[in-house]
C-alpha cells in the first residue's frame, strides 16, 4: 500500500482502515499498485464520510478500472459505499 504525498491514515477509524487490506489483494490480483489518493484532507462535498474519517479514495489505472471497482464493491457490499469516480474509487464505511 502507497500513500499519495500528504495523505494521512492515522485518523481513519476501525471499520474503514480494517477494509484496506482487502481492497489491497484486489490491486494486488490485477498486478495494479494499490494507492490512497485522499481521506480527510483536500476538497469534498458537504457532509462527506471523508471528514468523518470514515471514507478513503484510491486511485485507478485504466486497463482494470471496471474490474477492480466490481471486485472491491463485491467484497465490501453491506456496510460500505464503494463509488467509481473517474481517475479514483471512492470508499466509505456508512452502515444502513
Amino acid at each position: 500500500m502507497l500513500l499519495k504525498a500528504g495523505v494521512d491514515i492515522s485518523r481513519l477509524n476501525r471499520e474503514i482502515r480494517r477494509a484496506l487490506p482487502k481492497i489491497e489483494t484486489v490491486y494486488v490480483q490485477y498486478s495494479e499498485t494499490f494507492v490512497i489518493t485522499s481521506t480527510y484532507e483536500g476538497n469534498h462535498g458537504a457532509g462527506s464520510l471523508h471528514y468523518g474519517n470514515d471514507a478513503v479514495d484510491v486511485g485507478l489505472a485504466e486497463a482494470n478500472a471496471t474490474k477492480i471497482y466490481n471486485v472491491i464493491k463485491e467484497r465490501l457490499k453491506g456496510s460500505f459505499d464503494v463509488v467509481l469516480e473517474g481517475d479514483h474509487i471512492h470508499i466509505e464505511y456508512d452502515p444502513k
